[in-house]
């Protein structure tokens, strides 16, 4: 289900209009269409929304953590099944997928304690990669070859 979306000129022009599409919504949140490059649209929702999104997410955060802690066949279990839910490990060695495993739980915890995602999210962005290098025989074989360190890469020069 996807929220309803209006563009950002409804928002200052109608702003009651798109209040009342947000309170309509059966996701209770409008998306805020802009335009511009490198521009993000919003998404306007309703408090008690935030509020319920932030308590499952925490709620399923505790208990996942809670089983890994607890059990080892949950450990052994979360590894075996993390495919259904990043497919793409598929493409990572089976060392990788356990380190894989163990971070995502530690920075869960961590990402938790703070109520904020972009941790996690950086994280599965980051083990996305790996397995995209993986995935690609010839990029792997480049990445493995031994070489020198030609040091620090210079900050790219601004665009003209």
């Amino acid at each position: 289900m996807s929220a309803p979306e209006v563009n950002f000129s409804d928002l200052s022009n109608k702003p009651l209009a798109v209040v009342g599409q947000v309170e309509r919504s059966a996701t209770r949140s409008v998306r805020i269409r802009r335009r511009g490059k490198d521009v993000q649209d919003l998404v306007l929702v309703t408090e008690e929304r935030a509020a319920q999104v932030t308590e499952v997410v925490t709620a399923t955060t505790r208990m996942f953590l809670a089983l890994m802690e607890h059990d080892d066949v949950a450990r052994t279990l979360a590894t075996e099944v993390v495919p259904a839910a990043f497919p793409w490990v598929r493409f990572l060695p089976k060392e990788d997928v356990q380190a894989f495993v163990v971070e995502l739980v530690e920075t869960l915890a961590a990402a938790e304690s703070l109520r904020n995602p972009a941790p996690v999210a950086n994280l599965v962005a980051a083990w996305r990669h790996t397995a995209e290098v993986h995935a690609d025989p010839a990029l792997a074989e480049i990445l493995q070859r031994d070489g020198e360190d030609l040091g620090p890469v210079p900050a790219p020069s601004e665009p003209e």
